[in-house]
């Protein structure tokens, strides 16, 4: 258990004004219908990015069988949320775009563009660096890249759209940035990293603009508990050359409308702090060990990337498969490099659900 290891994305954050209508659609859109917890509670740890003050919210934590990491769809309760002040632009300081898996891009495509409330951006294009994608947006002005990557944990045609897969972050020094992500996660890397004007991006705010594009990945293979679910992400990194980036969340609250963090889940949280020390930094909002959301039990903190993007990272120990049951998978002691049996890990579909009320 001495081992520190960067299993995966665990999930990407996203505060949305109405938990029930958004995390309904995400099930129908994204497939995410594995709802690992359901959490009405008081963020206490979150001090520094809730204005000093306890906030109350819903949490939804939710997976898509086929794959990838999940969604925690966050909704303040406080009767204070703050939409942005304006349009997010590719390259500001943040995460602009959540990507999500495929291993049918035509048929996601076609499934997405057929579903009210999405609005499709772009039809299905090659990236520079090598893979299909398209773009869309939720109803709530969250921008979406489906890429299609052959993984897949559980051959679900229901939804042709798998989990997370990683994020678009906006960053004003590339390889500062770089080095940190294979510092801190071991996203080391560098699959593509090129400067100039995107045809692909032209669709998106601000994607006319002239950027350094930098697609990052771990170079080992994925390890730990539940890796096998989570598949090998990407992050894309956005340097933007015609203007001076603002920041996202500029004047705003963790939990406020858009793409909060993106989540990674560890082994070894000890290990962890001694990555982000040398790196110059520490924890942010640690929550110590006996922190509990729902069912679920573990511990969470955050750090934040040189721009200030935040970063969770969760080192799970307990999460329900069949609550009312009292059935848990306890991963406290469990080897922190090996892969849980896949039997073990397709249990969670215990758990699916076809809505939230």
């Amino acid at each position: 258990m001495n081992d520190t290891v960067v299993c995966g994305i665990q999930q990407v954050g996203v505060g949305v004004f109405d938990v029930v209508e958004s995390y309904n659609w995400y099930i129908k859109a994204f497939g995410c219908d594995v709802k690992v917890v359901d959490d009405y509670g008081v963020a206490e740890r979150m001090l520094p990015y809730t204005g000093g003050k306890p906030r109350p919210r819903r949490a939804v934590l939710a997976v898509n069988m086929k794959g990838g990491g999940g969604f925690e769809v966050w909704e303040p309760k406080d009767n204070n949320i703050t939409p942005p002040a304006e349009r997010a632009m590719l390259g500001d300081k943040g995460i602009s775009v959540c990507k999500l898996k495929t291993d049918d891009l035509a048929s996601s495509h076609a499934r997405l563009s057929a579903l009210e409330g999405a609005k499709i951006l772009t039809p299905v294009l090659q990236a520079p660096y090598g893979k299909g994608h398209f773009y869309l947006e939720d109803p709530y002005g969250n921008i979406f890249e489906v890429v299609e990557d052959d993984f897949v944990f559980v051959n679900d045609r229901k939804y042709p759209v798998g989990g997370t897969h990683g994020v678009c972050i906006g960053v004003t020094d590339m390889d500062r940035s770089i080095e940190y992500y294979s510092r801190l996660i071991g996203y080391d890397k560098v699959l593509f990293d090129r400067t100039g004007v995107f045809e692909d991006l032209k669709a998106l705010p601000g994607g006319e603009g002239r950027f350094r594009r930098v697609l990052i990945a771990p170079s080992q293979e994925a390890q730990g508990p539940l890796s096998g679910l989570y598949g090998t992400g990407s992050i894309e990194l956005l340097q933007a050359y015609d203007r001076v980036p603002k920041k996202i969340f500029e004047g705003r609250m963790w939990g406020d409308p858009g793409f909060i963090q993106i989540c990674f889940d560890v082994r070894n949280m000890e290990g962890m702090r001694d990555r982000i020390r040398s790196l110059g930094g520490d924890f942010i909002c640690d929550s110590g060990t006996d922190f509990k959301m729902e069912a679920a039990d573990g511990r969470f903190t955050y750090v934040e990337d040189p721009d200030g993007t935040l970063i969770e990272l969760v080192e799970t120990f307990k999460i329900p498969i069949l609550k009312k049951y009292g059935i848990f998978l306890d991963l406290s002691k469990r080897d922190s490099r090996k892969k849980l049996p896949r039997l073990v890990t397709r249990a969670l579909a215990f758990m699916r659900v076809k809505s939230i009320s």
